[in-house]
């Protein structure tokens, strides 16, 4: 269960650096960043229930990519209540506060820096790997502890988006006090979130430490 919890919260946290990091590369880069920004945070208003409901009419058997999938002669598919299912949706919920912080590290760039950076030489790639991942590794780090923490205890959207097919920390300690009742099992269980939660903290700020340093 531990180790469960652990590896989705890893591959959310993965799946969300890797769209976000292109996301905020691209808002920096426009020139409506205001509006792009407007767009990323609107969806942070909504409540989280909402959201999840919506998923639901979007996966569900009659859901709208099962209704286009009937309109192109294809075979439904069985969406909700799947592993890929949730780590969509909570990917999805945690973009936002992953995008921002990796966004607010690439805005303190000076563009100088940049343009030094391409009359030595250097092309677009090498840029990005010797200079703009460097200096926005501080806003890296706060985009991981945003997402890792938090996504080690999901409770709602795993019961609502995955049913029985995913059990984390969250749903195990929902069993232990609501169906089982076993609230001494319950408690240590989110005492030993509690404390692996201090330690990512711990690691993440020591790193962003040496980072300045």
């Amino acid at each position: 269960m531990i180790w469960d919890s652990i590896l989705y919260a890893l591959a959310i946290t993965i799946i969300t650096l890797l769209i976000s990091y292109p996301a905020a590369y691209f808002i920096r880069a426009s020139k409506h960043q205001s509006l792009w920004l407007i767009i990323l945070i609107i969806p942070t208003w909504i409540n989280l229930l909402l959201k999840t409901y919506a998923f639901i009419g979007i996966f569900s058997h009659d859901g709208i990519i099962n209704q286009v999938l009937t309109m192109l002669h294809l075979p439904k598919a069985d969406l909700l209540f799947t592993t890929p299912a949730f780590l969509i949706v909570a990917s999805y919920i945690y973009i936002p506060f992953m995008i921002l912080p990796i966004f607010n590290s690439m805005k303190d760039i000076p563009n100088n820096v940049l343009q030094a950076s391409t009359d030595l030489g250097a092309n677009a790639f090498t840029t990005l790997r010797k200079v703009i991942i460097p200096l926005t590794k501080q806003g890296v780090l706060t985009g991981i502890q945003v997402t890792f923490i938090p996504a080690l205890s999901l409770f709602m959207i795993t019961r609502l988006i995955a049913g029985n097919k995913v059990i984390n920390i969250g749903t195990a300690i929902e069993e232990q006090f609501l169906v089982i009742q076993n609230y001494g099992l319950g408690s240590t269980i989110a005492l030993c979130l509690i404390v692996f939660m201090a330690i990512v903290l711990i690691i993440t700020n020591t790193k962003s430490t040496n980072g300045k340093g």
